[in-house]
């Protein structure tokens, strides 16, 4: 997919899509960063960010000041990220009060709507990553679908929300935040915390979100400096599991499921429900196919070269004599 813009417009508008995903269980944030192409730029801000609390916890009590801190911050695209977040903010302040509702009383036609997104997106990490795709990487990725697909299909929980326990649900819930397939809202509705989350959002619980927020950034502290180093030293086999991910946490968005994420047989309303979902399936088609023809190819963020998965990634150049003369009289040396 193509590049971000710079106008921070687009960017804030990024940032709503992925803040509306969190505010849905089911719907994975990650995903959402990745179809709209702002995927590597938020792993990577999300990087510099944690390095910086982390310089700064570990400089300033020793007297170093903040210098190495203010460096990493300065590191991060900021004309990117700055609307990114606040978008991101925006919109999961509105889900929280507009979208989660309507995913309560319509459920239905609501999860055959993200179920037809999620399900065209499967395009975007199958072509992003550059390499053929052999019999291996199909059985790695069915296997993490199964697993994916079994995993969504935890009944809720139900618990007392303690510090503690908060504190855990969102160093837990933010790793789905920059992994596609994985959705935050459906891990605290797994957890039994989905609901009082929900409620501290909209009564402005300090206490409770102050603990969240505090495991979020120790979450992603500890998870995005591992991505960051998956996607750069294996960002194939990356993105042969983000596709066995997304397509296995299909089944927490099939729209025929009961209270307890039972599977159950289409009935009531088939025909609107699925073409409720080739809608939602045409929508993502329609980016494509645009960003496509306007020359962004189907990067998704990803730093991939959007060549399709049977098609051999080009070769790279060879040094030639000199470079290999070169090459000989430093050995030499």
């Amino acid at each position: 997919m193509a590049k971000s813009p710079g106008h921070p417009v687009f960017n804030a508008l990024r940032g709503g899509l992925i803040g509306m995903a969190e505010a849905v269980p089911g719907i994975s944030g990650g995903t959402v960063a990745l179809i709209t192409g702002v995927y590597e730029k938020l792993i990577g801000g999300a990087g510099q960010i944690t390095s910086a609390v982390r310089l700064a916890v570990s400089d300033v009590p020793r007297g170093r000041g903040t210098a190495r801190a203010r460096e990493a911050l300065r590191q991060a695209d900021w004309s990117v990220l700055a609307p990114l977040l606040v978008g991101m903010v925006v919109a999961l302040g509105l889900g929280a009060k507009l979208l989660a509702p309507i995913v309560e009383d319509h459920p239905q036609f609501a999860y055959a709507a993200f179920f037809g997104l999620v399900l065209a997106s499967l395009y975007v990490p199958y072509t992003n990553s550059g390499q053929r795709w052999r019999p291996g990487h199909y059985v790695l990725a069915l296997v993490v679908a199964v697993g994916a697909f079994f995993l969504t299909g935890m009944p809720p929980g139900d618990v007392s929300p303690t510090t503690p326990m908060v504190f855990l649900a969102g160093a837990v819930a933010i790793c789905a935040l920059v992994l596609p397939g994985a959705s935050g809202s459906f891990i605290l509705l797994a957890l039994g915390l989905y609901e009082p989350t929900i409620d501290a959002v909209n009564d402005r619980d300090l206490g409770y979100l102050g603990a969240f927020a505090l495991g979020c950034l120790v979450g992603l502290a500890l998870f995005v400096k591992l991505l960051k180093w998956l996607l750069a030293n294996f960002h194939h086999m990356t993105l042969v599991v983000m596709t066995g991910l997304m397509a296995g946490s299909l089944r927490a968005l099939w729209p025929w499921q009961n209270d307890d994420r039972e599977v159950l047989e289409p009935s009531g309303s088939v025909g609107l429900t699925v073409a409720i979902a080739l809608l939602g399936m045409l929508a993502v088609i329609s980016v494509l196919v645009v960003e496509r023809r306007s020359g962004g190819g189907t990067g998704g963020g990803t730093g991939g070269t959007g060549a399709p998965p049977g098609s051999e990634p080009p070769p790279r150049r060879r040094g030639g004599r000199h470079a290999r003369t070169r090459s000989m009289s430093s050995v030499q040396d």
